[in-house]
């Protein structure tokens, strides 16, 4: 881990649904530049956590501060801009577009381009295309794309679909990335892929959540783990540390490393 200051902190979650609290009191945070996994059995209140800590689900009450700014109940759209970008179950990619164009989709440089016509010359506006041009090469290749970069999204595997999803992520310079459940439907033969992915996103500056069923891929993926159950964060640390922390086999890992 890297120590540093807090990208994220969840203080006193709690979402209610009817008479269910799907989140209790939730407090965790995410040190800055730092990969940590958010895990427990089902029904712990993992997705509803992320979808409240992302803007896709109002809070009834508790704090989300992500890189210091209170965003607890805000718009999705306006999160993300703050640089705090999720993944979600099913990879989500424009099928009928080329990986290449997929990547690009997800530069921010893009959405400048309307400005730049109308500020600069045509000269310029090329040297920008030419940069983002160049921006796209690196990501592909740092994510192992490269022999599918021409191939429409949609002849992809899942596992490639993934990695593309990923890629266009990382064009957009994300803060914090929170990763749903990355290893569902992707072969486990593209596992270290993932993993290598993963270390690309800290490679390039953000901070990363992965929530994850995979007990093997979140030991080796993740510096520090939190454990939820029953809505409640009953557990974080090093993984290693947990497997003797007997709130936490009782929920979750007891009966995973049996089966």
């Amino acid at each position: 881990m890297s120590g540093g200051a807090a990208m994220l902190e969840v203080s006193a979650l709690t979402k209610r649904f009817g008479g269910v609290k799907a989140v209790d009191d939730c407090s965790f945070s995410v040190a800055e530049g730092s990969v940590v996994g958010l895990i427990g059995p089902n029904g712990a209140g993992k997705s509803t956590t992320i979808d409240l800590v992302s803007g896709f689900s109002r809070a009834d009450s508790g704090s989300v501060r992500f890189a210091g700014a209170e965003v607890v109940n805000h718009a999705p759209h306006r999160i993300s801009r703050l640089g705090l970008i999720r993944t979600f179950q099913a990879p989500r990619e424009w099928g009928s577009l080329t990986v290449q164009d997929n990547v690009a989709l997800g530069l921010r440089a893009l959405a400048r381009e309307t400005i730049l016509r109308n500020l600069f010359a045509a000269r310029s506006v090329r040297r920008a295309e030419r940069a983002d041009r160049l921006r796209v090469d690196e990501i592909i290749e740092q994510f192992q794309l490269g022999g599918v970069r021409y191939d429409r999204a949609s002849t992809l595997s899942g596992g490639q679909k993934r990695l593309v999803e990923f890629a266009r992520v990382a064009a957009a310079e994300p803060r914090l990335v929170i990763l749903d459940e990355p290893m569902g439907g992707v072969n486990p033969v593209l596992g270290e892929r993932m993993s290598e992915a993963i270390r690309q996103f800290v490679v390039r500056g953000s901070t990363v959540v992965i929530v994850e069923h995979n007990m093997k891929f979140i030991e080796e993926t993740c510096d520090e783990v939190v454990v939820m159950d029953l809505g409640r964060v009953i557990a974080q640390g090093h993984y290693s540390s947990l497997r003797d922390d007997e709130r936490v086999v009782a929920a979750y890992l007891g009966s995973v490393d049996g089966e």
